[in-house]
């Protein structure tokens, strides 16, 4: 994007982004010129467009340092940068830029969409820290992302991260055009959200007596471990996310993973306990007793004060990897399928169907409260409701039987969306992870939707999703380095049609983003 040699030696920004814009249409005449004199001005005094102009005061500062003051009303008619809601704007999250040698216009339906074309400009500007000027070629952007739901998962159950580092978290889901965050809350490592009436949760279900070393070895640190979020905490990551326009779905995965909570109350298990928050990784035979109706009180009052942190559309109830291994032998459990006459078959088992019925209950209750669920792909083999959205993670098979049968779906297989993975199969500098390799051509390269599929049921995939398992994952920085660039290709996935996806091109502009990375500190991976 040359500009005229009049302005040679001023810093230049570049529109071709990640995620890149739908259209870029370079204009006639003379570029806009961002300088200490100009505004970011907010039009007709909203309260959220203010708040997004501070949102790009304080990015365009730390990028090439100039300090823009942030108004209602212009200084001057020239040289600034103008927030605008413009209605004809197709898309709640679709943006415009105009740029001319006057002023930058970006204009959204909503205040949300705003804030993508921020993101948008943000990018686009060279990283420079000091600099009088920058040119801004004349051009139009139009824009609108593919999925509705745009998402990264981060466990904080098997390591605990501090509420400073899901801020960054979420901004990193900010700079890459994402909109929902989904919080791994619990499991049996580690029960990390504050619930008031069962306070044992945290006094005792947030904390492990050691960690296992190497993968899964008999060997242990003899090091105590812990940590959780108050009610308080939760509230205000809520809100922090939420002036950036991304969603926090809540998980609390049920009716496995729950040696958090059977450690703390272990009558909501079949045996009775003793129980302990587990050392190891992996998957356990200990779950909550379907056949007890005191599970489902403690659901039911988890829920309530889960909802009153969490405003989210969606609740996460989990439903992976739970054997029936106690369930088969249970009384109270086969009491229950006797008493509700469930039957097995060939295709799906009493048990699985029990498991369905405890999702559904629960479902049932969060739905006469305003809500609706999200479970793993696995909640499909036990008759679940049609309301409930499929996160379809061992493969891309249960995102498809998922809208087939009717249900939304949100993709995030294994072999394209887990960056607990190597990135590398050059992994000798690298430290001990879960396993796997999964390269960042490889993400890029993922077609969310199935050919399989029929006009309609492509419908129901509403979003992709990335996610970050932290069983190997002991500190932030390790956190970021997993991610990045990753998610920058899964925010390409996300936002761009696939047809319009091109690697080589993405790479070329991938260097710009790395650029951001490094002034913000972040660590990211960079291939030998």
């Amino acid at each position: 994007m040359c500009v005229s040699s009049v302005y040679a030696g001023n810093a230049e920004a570049d529109y071709r982004v990640v995620p890149l814009p739908q259209s870029i249409k370079m204009a006639e005449g003379k570029p806009f010129i961002l300088n200490a004199s100009s505004d970011i001005v907010y039009v007709h005094s909203d309260s959220l467009l203010k708040r997004n102009a501070a949102f790009l005061a304080e990015y365009i500062n730390k990028s090439v340092g100039l300090s823009l003051m942030v108004k209602s009303r212009p200084s001057n008619s020239d040289g600034n940068i103008f927030l605008r809601i413009d209605k004809k704007i197709i898309g709640d999250e679709a943006y415009k830029i105009a740029v001319n040698q006057h002023n930058i216009i970006i204009s959204g339906k909503t205040a949300n969409g705003v804030f993508y074309g921020i993101q948008t400009l943000r990018k686009s500007l060279p990283i420079i820290q000091h600099t009088e000027n920058v040119v801004l070629p004349a051009a139009m952007i139009s824009d609108a992302p593919r999925f509705a739901y745009r998402g990264m998962m981060l466990d904080v159950a098997r390591h605990f991260f501090p509420v400073d580092f899901v801020k960054e978290y979420i901004d990193l889901l900010a700079l890459h055009n994402m909109n929902t965050f989904h919080w791994h809350l619990t499991d049996d490592q580690g029960w990390r959200i504050e619930i008031k009436k069962y306070p044992l949760l945290t006094k005792i279900g947030s904390i492990r007596k050691h960690t296992t070393l190497g993968r899964n070895s008999s060997l242990y640190d003899d090091t105590q471990y812990g940590g959780f979020y108050t009610q308080q905490q939760a509230r205000e990551i809520v809100e922090y996310a939420k002036e950036r326009y991304i969603t926090v779905i809540p998980e609390i995965d049920m009716p496995g993973h729950m040696l958090g909570a059977l450690s703390a109350y272990p009558e909501l298990g079949c045996t009775g306990g003793p129980y302990q928050v587990s050392g190891n990784w992996g998957v356990f035979d200990d779950i909550l007793c379907a056949g007890n109706e005191k599970t489902y009180q403690f659901i039911q009052d988890v829920m309530d004060e889960l909802m009153d942190i969490f405003p989210s559309k969606y609740i996460h109830l989990g439903g992976d990897e739970a054997p029936k291994t106690r369930w088969t032998t249970c009384e109270k459990c086969q009491g229950k399928i006797k008493s509700l006459e469930i039957k097995g078959d060939k295709e799906c088992t009493a048990e699985n169907r029990l498991q369905g019925y405890l999702v559904s209950r629960i479902e049932k209750y969060l739905n006469q409260k305003g809500r609706k669920i999200i479970g793993w792909d696995e909640i499909l083999e036990g008759d679940v409701q049609k309301s409930a959205t499929i996160m379809s993670w061992r493969g891309v098979e249960g995102g498809i039987k998922a809208s087939r049968l009717g249900h939304d779906a949100i993709m995030t297989p294994v072999s394209y969306c887990y960056f607990d993975y190597y990135q590398t199969d050059k992994t000798w500098n690298d430290p001990l992870l879960i396993g796997g390799n999964l390269n960042i051509e490889k993400t890029y390269s993922y077609q969310p939707v199935p050919d399989s599929l029929t006009a309609t049921e492509k419908k129901h995939i509403i979003g992709v999703q990335g996610n970050l398992w932290t069983e190997y994952i002991v500190c932030p920085s390790l956190a970021e380095y997993q991610v990045l660039p990753r998610m920058a290709a899964l925010s390409e996935v996300q936002w761009m049609q696939y047809d319009k996806k091109n690697y080589p091109d993405f790479r070329k502009r991938l260097e710009r983003l790395l650029q951001v990375y490094k002034l913000y500190g972040y660590k990211y991976f960079v291939e030998k």
